[in-house]
Order: structure tokens, then sequence, then C-alpha cells
């Protein structure tokens, strides 16, 4: 779950190389912290929150398939 945040982030921003995705593991949830460079932060966001809100679907759609629970923050 971890890369596929990684590759759609990486794809989406100007400067890839300040991108890390990391992985704080719970009991039974799991959250994952996309950090980017703040010029990229917009972008990652977008417009009303869409591009994130794509993201955080194909990350539900992804762990439901491994049944956990992971959650999305994006870290300024």
């Amino acid at each position: 779950m971890k890369e596929i945040i990684e590759t759609i982030a990486r794809a989406l921003v100007d400067e890839p190389g300040f991108v890390t995705v990391s992985e704080v593991d719970g009991g039974q949830t799991s959250i994952l912290e996309l950090k980017v460079a703040k010029t990229d932060l917009g972008k990652i966001i977008g417009k009303q929150g869409r591009t994130a809100g794509a993201m955080r679907v194909i990350l539900n759609a992804v762990s439901a398939k491994a049944k956990k629970h992971t959650v999305l923050d994006i870290v300024e």
C-alpha cells in the first residue's frame, strides 16, 4: 500500500525527490504519512481535495482487499 501511494504522489509532483511515505502501524489501523515539498502540496491535495480524496479511495480499496484499515495523512 505504501508503494502505491508513493508512486501516485511521485507522478503528480514537480519534485519527486521530496516525496516520502512512512507507515505507522497500529493494532488494527495503519497510518500512511505522505510528505511532499511545500510547493507541491497543492498538487497533492487538488481542487477541493479531489486528488487527495481519490488517493484515499484507492488506498481504501487496496486495504479492504488485504483486510486492513489504512488511513492516509498528508503532512505539511
